[in-house]
This record gives structure tokens, sequence and C-alpha cells, in this order.
């Protein structure tokens, strides 16, 4: 089976470092799958859920809340602004976020204000996402 390297960095921490067969991501122009001997390119991602199949079949999923995505043919490399491990994601948390993001936007007073609560309001979607993915994958 062909594989190609891959690598997912936050500016916290490496979340994973090795062989993959296969990485679908969410783009600014829509989902990209990318497998080995992919054309290279370079795209920014949007918050949501990554998944990563390992070389073994093994799949994970990682949420990124953003970042950019470089690929070529024997390298994939993710570096996100947060990516956390669906299975470390609390919902309750972010359902609460969701909630006091949806809040200020009503509440807005200014352009600053409603950009802030936007930019909350893709995190908590994206990540609810991600965790709706991990739980149908299990």
């Amino acid at each position: 089976m062909a594989t190609l390297q891959c690598r997912v960095v936050s500016a916290r921490e490496e979340l994973y470092s090795g062989e993959i067969s296969m990485l679908i991501a969410t783009g600014t122009e829509g989902e990209i799958g990318v497998l080995p001997g992919h054309t290279p390119l370079i795209t920014l991602l949007k918050p949501g859920a990554m998944r990563v199949q390992k070389a073994n079949g093994e799949e994970e999923i990682i949420y990124v809340s953003g970042g950019v995505l470089e690929v070529q043919p024997k390298m994939a490399t993710v570096l996100a602004d947060t990516a956390m491990r669906a299975h470390n994601l609390d919902e309750s948390k972010i359902v609460e976020a969701r909630k006091k993001a949806e809040q200020m936007l009503v509440n807005q007073s200014d352009t600053l204000q409603t950009n802030a609560a936007l930019a909350s309001l893709a995190e908590s979607v994206g990540q609810l996402q991600t965790i709706r993915k991990y739980k149908n994958r299990a």
C-alpha cells in the first residue's frame, strides 16, 4: 500500500507524525482528499474535522481551528492555529461557547465584536461537527 508522511502541528504541539494512506481536510474551497503522489498544493483550512487514515488502516479524527495544508508528493503538513484530537473535545463546553457566541452576535455594537463573535461561532460549529463525525465513526 502506498503511503505518505504526514505532520499535524499546532501552535502548542505536534499532534501527529507518521505514515498515512489518506488525509481529508476542509479547505476554504471545500473538502479535500490527499493520497500518496498528490499534486503539490497549499491551501487554507477552515475550522472543522480532519480525518487521518493511518498506514495500518486506523483512522484518527482531529479538529483544526484553521491553518494551512501543504501537500507534496511524499509529504502532507498541516500547520494549525489550534488542533485537538476529537476524543479530547468537551461537547458541553462547546455548546456553551456556541450559545455565548450567538448572544455576542445579538448584542454586538461594533465590527470588532461582530468579527470576534463570528470567529467564535465558526470554531464552536466546527468542533461540534468534529464530535459528531467522531461519534458516528465509533
